[in-house]
């Protein structure tokens, strides 16, 4: 347009180069100004060896306990399978039959428990509680109608105690009744045998809620417990075994429907 200057006054945007790319050294990106640029990046196992030999031994050394493990236990199993053929081997025709049918009548017997069990908590009428240790749930349940559902966690079996006073813990089986209802205002006085499994030193008196907010004693000494925060079994990896962990909400929830004497069955 006439009469406008555009000299110095002409706001057009311009259209800069970027400067070219540079392969000097940028200070600051290292602390050290005087230090020289390196180049971190590694080619082949030589050089990686060279670069890391703390961590070359370190895996070295798990590699080979690894090994040494599995060794000791391919040792130890096929040890086992000399004896046994070897005691075997000893034995006559028919003492081999009959071990056989033993072996097989135990295994058979033991199926035959666990399914009569399941079958007599489906029918029993009266209230009480199913453990299906193998899906690892509790039910509720009554005259065949299910009530609730629980997760539980199944202590592992073991033995426990210092040799030769050893005592083999497993999970029950078959029926148990109620002998006492506990919350955390109860005191529970845990074997001692717990205390050497984890580790640490006992204590000789009862404690408060050491079987957690809510728990359950039956008869036979079976315990079902929820997570205590005192106590030997205040561990959430840890679980006692031969006993039974549920959740402190679903115990709270069912605890006003049991009583002493309410059957437990356990398949």
């Amino acid at each position: 347009m006439p009469g406008i200057d555009r000299g110095e006054h002409d706001i057009t945007p311009q259209m800069t180069t970027p400067p070219p790319p540079t392969d000097e050294w940028d200070p600051g990106r290292r602390k050290d100004a005087e230090r020289m640029r390196t180049d971190r990046r590694r080619i082949g196992w030589t050089a990686f060896r060279h670069s890391y030999p703390g961590l070359i031994v370190t895996m070295a050394i798990a590699v080979a306990i690894f090994l040494a493990a599995d060794a000791w236990l391919l040792l130890r199993q096929r040890r086992y399978h000399r004896e046994t053929a070897d005691l075997r081997a000893s034995m006559t025709d028919v003492e081999r039959k009959r071990s056989d049918a033993l072996l097989a009548q135990e295994e058979n017997r033991l199926k035959v428990m666990v399914a009569l069990f399941r079958r007599q908590a489906k029918v029993d009428p009266t209230l009480h509680l199913s453990v299906s240790l193998d899906s690892g749930v509790m039910y509720l349940e009554r005259d065949g109608a299910l009530l609730r559902e629980m997760p539980i966690t199944v202590g592992p079996e073991r033995r426990v105690g210092t040799s030769p006073d050893t005592l083999h813990i497993a999970s029950p089986r078959g029926k148990r009744t109620v002998e006492r209802l506990l919350s955390e205002d109860d005191a529970w006085q845990a074997p001692r045998w717990v205390y050497q499994d984890r580790g640490i030193a006992p204590v000789e008196s009862g404690i408060k809620g050491a079987l957690g907010p809510a728990a359950i004693t039956l008869d036979g000494g079976t315990v079902i417990y929820s997570l205590p925060s005192v106590g030997p079994l205040n561990d959430s990896t840890y679980v006692m075994p031969g006993a039974i962990r549920v959740r402190a909400s679903d115990l709270k929830a069912i605890a006003p429907n049991l009583k002493p004497g309410v059957a437990v069955y356990f398949y």
